[in-house]
């Protein structure tokens, strides 16, 4: 059984899914995973919250519990030979704004983190629930959604399941081998989304090849409250033979 590592709230996430061609991510695939597709659609999602409450191995390191994180995540599958099919995520980029997570984050796991200056802003009233996340490049970058503020499940098999239930995440090592570690967290609820922003240059933040972003709506949008998360120490990627369903 693997040692947890971190725990700690992810709140208030934003959930922005871009379907794009499968041969466009098979580049970023560590080795040992394949894309994990709904309905035949691929997906690219970019992902803002707010880590709180944080405490590594079990501390809690001053200035370091309350933060905001952006990150570009694609989904994935790992057969593994004992358990089955585990579903996980590989990230483009993760970005806070706190150096020290950053150095952690790249030691520990190898994960793609970015340091970069970072603001966020939650307003609700009664009927309505806005959350803006934004981080600062070369200007500055957000999303933002208008949702209801009544939380509700969302139905098994659902879009919403599928983008919020991947509880693996895999990471491709300089060594070229992958690194696997699990999240554990509850079911999410979600906000019904009214109303979306974002003005990202995606080409800037991540690299030319996605550029093409910029002009592409997301295929739907998802606030959700998230809860308190379990994030396990990782451990080298058991290969098996490629399974396919």
């Amino acid at each position: 059984m693997k040692s947890t590592f971190l725990k700690a709230e992810w709140r208030k996430l934003i959930l922005a899914n871009y379907v794009v061609g499968p041969d466009f991510l098979k580049p970023f695939l560590p080795e040992g995973v394949e894309l994990d597709l709904w309905n035949n659609r691929c997906y690219l999602s970019l992902v803002g919250f707010m880590f709180l409450n944080t405490r590594v191995k079990g501390v809690a390191v001053p200035f370091h519990q309350n933060f905001e994180e952006i990150n570009l995540r694609f989904y994935v599958k790992h057969f593994d030979e004992g358990k089955g099919w585990k579903r996980g995520v590989v990230f483009i980029k993760e970005i806070v704004p706190k150096p020290a997570i950053t150095a952690v984050a790249r030691t520990v796991y190898g994960e793609p983190y970015e340091t970069l200056k970072m603001k966020h802003d939650w307003k609700s009233d009664e009927e309505f629930i806005n959350v803006n996340y934004a981080c600062y490049k070369t200007k500055w970058q957000n999303m933002q959604v208008k949702a209801l503020n009544q939380a509700v499940s969302f139905l098994p098999g659902s879009e919403e399941e599928f983008i919020t239930e991947h509880y693996w995440g895999y990471t491709k090592q300089n060594t070229g081998n992958t690194q696997e570690y699990g999240v554990e967290h509850p079911s999410w609820k979600v906000y019904p989304v009214t109303d979306f922003a974002c003005d990202f240059d995606f080409g800037d933040m991540y690299g030319g090849k996605f550029d093409f972003l910029n002009n592409q709506h997301p295929a739907s949008v998802f606030l959700a409250e998230g809860s308190e998360i379990v994030v396990k120490s990782g451990k080298p990627l058991a290969l098996a033979q490629t399974h396919k369903v």
